[in-house]
Formats: structure tokens, sequence, C-alpha cells
């Protein structure tokens, strides 16, 4: 079931969050964040206006998505990045696909235009559901982080949405 993310579910989001830090490539940082951050990130998601999305399976948070702005600047405005992040425990059971689908359809009712993705180069699973969903590769950005002793491509994908 995909609903509206509340704060009792901000430490399953954190929990999802911190593992993606720790494990993955798919945030560009090292250090893992606290609940008092994340509070923050949903209360600014949610008086913007933004969606903070969970998929809740077996009674348990097992991903989150949300949508900003792509940059702050005013002609930006009709365009949004999205984040999906899927739990360890449920990966590979269409749950990405399932809130990407929502998120989309959350993005055409809000009047945006553009909706773009940055995922690290390696990411062959986000990089095939993109594609699956219409995203097209945009460009890529070369050795632009640097995790697990290696350097990271940073590839952009956009899809239109009207």
């Amino acid at each position: 079931m995909i609903r509206n993310a509340t704060e009792d579910d901000l430490k399953f989001i954190l929990d999802i969050y911190n593992d993606a830090i720790l494990n993955t490539t798919t945030v560009y940082t090292y250090e893992q964040t606290d609940l008092e951050e994340r509070k923050k990130w949903f209360y600014s998601k949610v008086e913007s206006g933004l969606p903070v999305i969970v998929y809740e399976k077996d009674n348990e948070i097992a991903g989150f998505a949300s949508y900003g702005p792509f940059r702050n600047w005013a002609a930006y405005q009709y365009t949004i990045e999205h984040s999906i992040y899927v739990s360890s425990k449920f990966r590979r059971q269409g749950i990405a696909t399932q809130l990407i689908d929502h998120l989309i359809l959350l993005a055409k009712v809000d009047g945006y235009k553009t909706m773009v993705a940055g995922i690290d180069s390696s990411n062959e699973g986000s990089i095939h559901l993109h594609k699956q969903k219409g995203f097209k590769h945009i460009g890529t950005l070369e050795k632009v982080g640097y995790k697990f002793d290696k350097w990271l491509d940073l590839a952009f994908y956009q899809i239109l949405l009207k």
C-alpha cells in the first residue's frame, strides 16, 4: 500500500536512508544522518506542499519516495527531481516501480512538466527501471563523486510529464 508518510514513519525512513548511505552509491555522502535531520527534511517537504510517500508491506515501511525542486531559481519551477529508496529487505519486489508510478502521477496532477533522476551510473537496476518508465538518458557527469575507494559517475535521466 502506498500512502503519505507521517512523522511516525520517519524512524523507518531513516533506517532505509542510512542503509543506502552506508552500503550503496545511491547517496553520495559518507555519514549517516539522524532523526532530527529527517524531521527537518520531512517538515520542509510538507510545508512546501511536496510529497513524501511510503510503501507499506506486511506492516513495515518497505520504501519511500519524494520529489522536490531541481534547482531553486524561478524558471525551473516546473521541473522536479525525485528520490526513491527501498529497504534492502524488500528489493526486487516491484516496490520501486510502484513508487515511481505514484510519483509521476502526483507530479502530473501538481502541474509539473519535467521529472529528473540523478542515478549513479553503476546502478543498473535503477537505470533499467527508469528506462522502462520512459525516462531518457540526458547525460553523465564523470567522476563527480568518490565513495568506496572509487570515482563515481552521475547519470541524468528525464521524463516529460506533459
